[in-house]
């Protein structure tokens, strides 16, 4: 089944070149992997610090499975010390 993943960060606003430079990093990364189908980053108008990630995978294996990539852990671990907080994802199939 395919599923999207959620995920929001608030990034402090000295941060927010490093946060999209990597989150740039993880899509290119992410691009390549098996079950990729698709990705956006958004930014809310109400709240400018915060963005929303929502990306698209052929089912919830193949995106653990690039949770748990080595590569990709580095990054977030990077991304997670910018925020000062751990990501949080949601997973999500559709009704």
């Amino acid at each position: 089944m395919t599923v999207k993943i959620i995920i929001k960060r608030t990034v402090p606003k000295d941060r927010e070149k490093e946060l999209l430079a990597s989150l740039k990093q993880l899509r290119n990364l992410g691009m390549n992997q098996p079950g990729y189908i698709s990705g956006e980053t958004l930014k809310s108008i109400d709240k400018p610090n915060e963005y929303l990630v929502i990306s698209t995978w052929r089912s919830a294996e193949h995106w653990r499975s690039w949770a748990q990539n080595e590569k990709r852990r580095e990054i977030q671990e990077q991304i997670d010390f910018l925020l000062g907080a751990e990501t949080e994802y949601g997973i999500y199939g559709y009704a």
